[in-house]
């Protein structure tokens, strides 16, 4: 990867509508403003239960790595199978997702910077809340956890969504962004980030 495209990784983040009722956006947005990610797109939206379909499925191989996964996390921590096709658990999560992330107004955004990926994951936590580290926006703000969203029977509560790689970030962006909303700017905090001997200090 050239410098310059390793500076401009882009992913998406959206704030569920649980985010957005519990008047957390802007402490979110901070969080990711703070360790350096630059804001290049944003808007507000309800989306439609397809559309959320369209998004979770981007990869083919969602509905098998989803029911996969799950069916692992209830054996660990010796919970009881709603079933043991994977393709069943899965087909419960998107139904539970569609509702949930239809329910009310979302915040999609793009962040940009380096590792932008990564650094949103780390920053977001894990996906359960209950499992998050002290110190994530899931692990300090949210008390959810699978057991409790199954035996409700919805979907876990965790206030975001944030791309699982680069190539799967590319994909949520085109869906969710057109070219024309991505604004390129330079902020002058990225002087300090990026400036390889930090030349502009002392002009």
């Amino acid at each position: 990867m050239e410098p310059k495209e390793f500076k401009q990784e882009r992913t998406l983040v959206i704030i569920k509508p649980d985010g957005i009722q519990r008047s957390l956006v802007g402490e979110i947005i901070k969080r990711f403003e703070n360790v350096g990610l630059k804001l290049v797109a944003i808007k507000m939206t309800i989306p439609a239960p397809d559309f959320i379909e369209k998004h979770y499925t981007l990869d083919p191989e969602w509905r098998k790595t989803t029911g996969e996964k799950n069916i692992k996390n209830y054996k660990d921590k010796g919970l009881a199978l709603p079933c043991d096709d994977p393709y069943k658990i899965a087909e419960i999560v998107l139904n539970n997702l569609k509702k949930y992330m239809s329910a009310g107004p979302v915040i999609a955004m793009i962040l940009e910077g380096a590792h932008a990926v990564k650094i949103v994951r780390k920053i977001i936590g894990s996906t359960e809340p209950l499992t998050s580290d002290v110190g994530t926006i899931r692990g300090d703000y949210v008390l959810d956890s699978y057991e409790m969203s199954d035996t409700d029977g919805r979907a876990v509560r965790n206030l975001i969504h944030a791309s699982g790689s680069i190539e799967e970030a590319e994909k949520e962006i085109g869906l969710w962004f057109s070219p024309k909303e991505i604004i390129n700017y330079q902020l002058v905090q990225e002087r300090i980030l990026y400036d390889i001997n930090l030349d502009g200090i002392l002009e």
